[in-house]
């Protein structure tokens, strides 16, 4: 069975959403951060740089959650794994795109608006974070206005990894109503019944 590492409240949220999509069964480890379970030894065997997710399957370890996402979805996703090179090559894309040119300054505004104690926020990077991801967001929201997802008229994991990283816009109190194209592709992503409940996942 393939084994899991981390909680929701990670990064390890977009490997969860994916199995849950797929249906497979897996056991969770829920190794959390916050306690600094992810610095343990034996943590530090499957994953080196102590970072979450990690996951094992049979004598596969792998981490990096955009790798183990694009690996379960190839291996077992069936539909949410694209069947040719062109549009394999575009959910790579998007699955790097996402991680280079939101992710850090999504997480900037996150941290600086929600999740530091008040005292340690820093309201001017967290401004000028929200001022850097307009430009992705109309890149996405341009990209979306043809089709309802990324690749075409179905969801696949190309959706579900960029969906996993924007939906702490929510949480970070980042409005997207100049995107509405891009909202609505999000609010149709995060609305699926695998995102809830890997959500409410540990």
């Amino acid at each position: 069975m393939i084994k899991l590492y981390g909680i929701s409240a990670s990064r390890t949220l977009r490997p969860l959403w994916l199995l849950e999509e797929i249906g497979m069964k897996y056991e969770q480890i829920p190794v959390d951060f916050r306690k600094g379970e992810n610095r343990e030894p034996e943590f530090l065997k499957i994953n080196p740089n102590g970072k979450l997710p990690a996951l094992i399957d049979g004598d596969l370890a792998l981490f990096e959650s955009m790798a183990i996402n694009l690996y379960l979805a190839r291996k077992y996703g069936g539909s949410l794994y694209p069947t040719n090179e062109a549009d394999i090559a575009r959910a790579e894309m998007w699955s790097f795109w996402v991680m280079s040119e939101v992710e850090y300054d999504l997480l900037n505004v996150l941290f600086n608006r929600r999740l530091l104690p008040e005292a340690e926020r820093d309201a001017e990077r967290a401004d000028r974070a929200a001022q850097r991801l307009e430009t992705p967001f109309t890149v996405l929201d341009d990209a979306l206005k043809e089709n309802d997802y990324l690749l075409g008229d179905a969801f696949t994991v190309a959706d579900l990894n960029v969906a996993a990283v924007f939906s702490w816009c929510r949480p970070a109190r980042v409005k997207l109503n100049e995107w509405p194209t891009l909202k609505d592709w999000l609010m149709r992503c995060i609305g699926r019944p695998a995102f809830k409940i890997a959500v409410r996942k540990p």
